[in-house]
């Protein structure tokens, strides 16, 4: 039981990490049209699609990936608060 808290934790982590990653390669020009920003694109973009579909760009400011940060930040506070309970 204690594996499955450990693998489900550092997934979260790492993923929001990739968030993160993908998100600095706005920065610079032509990053998300190389094979690497293509492939975090794959993984991150589904994610954050849902938080753009209630949170919408204000400007040229686009609030969703914090939003999505923050809801993995909190679902692994309930994941460990969930496996210490138990």
């Amino acid at each position: 039981m204690d594996l499955l808290h450990v693998i489900l934790s550092n997934a979260l982590y790492i993923y929001s990490f990739v968030l993160i990653i993908y998100i600095l390669m706005s920065w610079f020009p032509g990053a998300r049209e190389s094979s690497f920003g293509m492939l975090l694109g794959s993984i991150s973009e589904p994610y954050l699609e849902q938080f753009r579909k209630f949170i919408p760009p204000i400007g040229m400011i686009d609030i969703s990936p914090i939003v999505g940060i923050f809801v993995l930040h909190i679902a692994r506070m309930g994941l460990d608060t969930l496996f210490n309970y138990f």
